[in-house]
């Protein structure tokens, strides 16, 4: 919908109807049921001749037949700007705010009571998080070198009551660098630079600076690829004395692989050191490894599939428990309309937890309408 020169306004609506057999995600007192969830999206452009600027806005109202107590609407608002100066000045920034109920949490164990029960634990996570970034580039985009300064605030909040999950709430802020030069065409080498304070805010423990050294190359439309390759090393270092620090290898690495125009493979794969989700069980950090691939296939002008599988392992520091999680997926997509789409899917996943209590199986049947302007 144009409102003006440049200016574009975009609403869309889309509706999922899933049966989930274990929407808590728990291995014992499973539950399952119908959710019903309705998404509309509106989106706000403006383009310049040197400038672009978005604003979003989504919410995700879920209903579960089920279980009418776990209803739950979230929020998404994100703005972005991209400012180019000249050719050798680049600015982008963004800004971002969720407002979040989350049934199938890994805090599991916040649901352990009766909910006809006043106790502490009988809800699900609720939390917040507002985030800021900015990323200057400095380097004409076909000059041989080009060099990155970004930074980045995020805070999270919960909602819960009687102060659960308060242990969590932090302060994140993160500042990297990266140098590339280029080593053909259209292939760069890299090399990064990345900082990261956590701070909390009733858990002083938790305290800590993340440091990560990657090299890498990255590259567009070389070969029927794009991709980024990142490997190096990560650190985390304790404010806490009795804390050990912490050190892995790290990789980042998305490529995307077009054997022909219809159809494009996909690897996402990631090793880094995470913050614990876990509410009140101690881990200071989390080791995590994932994998995913996926293909994307177009069989006509109208109906297109996509299957992906995702494996991912958890190690916790300073706690006894190893996760291993694995998800299939699998779905079609059919254009009835120019504006408007059908979609069918199923999604099988597992988590093996060597904790008793935190294993599951998990089998999600989907059908959705996609509708936008």
């Amino acid at each position: 919908m144009e409102l003006a020169d440049g200016v574009r306004f975009t609403p869309s609506l889309q509706v999922h109807e899933r049966y989930d057999d274990n929407f808590r995600a728990v291995e014992d007192r499973v539950e399952s049921s119908w959710i019903t969830t309705v998404s509309p999206t509106f989106t706000l452009k403006a383009e310049g001749h040197k400038s672009h600027f978005e604003l979003k806005y989504r919410t995700d109202s879920e209903i579960v037949h089920s279980s009418h107590d776990d209803d739950n609407t979230d929020h998404y608002l994100t703005a972005e700007a991209a400012l180019q100066f000249d050719v050798r000045h680049r600015l982008k920034l963004n800004a971002g705010y969720q407002r979040i109920e989350q049934i199938d949490s890994e805090n599991s164990d916040n649901y352990a009571g009766d909910r006809s029960s006043n106790t502490s634990n009988d809800e699900n996570d609720k939390y917040s998080i507002i985030s800021a970034g900015a990323l200057y580039s400095f380097g004409a985009r076909g000059a041989r070198g080009q060099i990155d300064l970004g930074a980045k605030h995020e805070r999270l909040r919960y909602q819960n009551r009687n102060h659960v999950n308060d242990d969590l709430e932090r302060e994140s802020t993160t500042l990297n660098s990266v140098f590339y030069v280029r080593v053909a065409p259209k292939t760069r080498a890299l090399m990064e630079a990345r900082y990261t304070d956590h701070n909390y805010l009733s858990y002083d423990a938790r305290n800590s600076e993340n440091l990560a050294l990657l090299g890498g190359l990255t590259w567009e439309a070389t070969a029927k690829t794009t991709g980024t390759v990142k490997i190096g090393g990560e650190k985390k270092r304790f404010e806490e004395s009795g804390i050990d620090d912490m050190s892995t290898s790290m990789w980042e690495v998305g490529i995307d692989w077009k054997p022909r125009s219809r159809s494009t493979f996909s690897l996402a794969t990631r090793q880094a050191i995470d913050e614990n989700y876990e509410s009140g069980i101690g881990a200071s950090a989390v080791k995590s490894t994932s994998t995913t691939l996926e293909w994307k296939h177009d069989w006509s002008a109208r109906l297109s599939s996509k299957t992906a599988y995702t494996r991912s392992e958890r190690e916790y520091q300073d706690y006894d428990r190893d996760d291993d999680f694995d998800a299939f997926e699998l779905g079609l997509t059919y254009k009835l309309r120019r504006w408007l789409n059908v979609g069918i899917g199923y999604k099988y996943a597992s988590n093996d937890s060597s904790r008793v209590g935190e294993s599951y199986d998990r089998n999600i049947y989907l059908f959705s309408i996609t509708a936008g302007l």
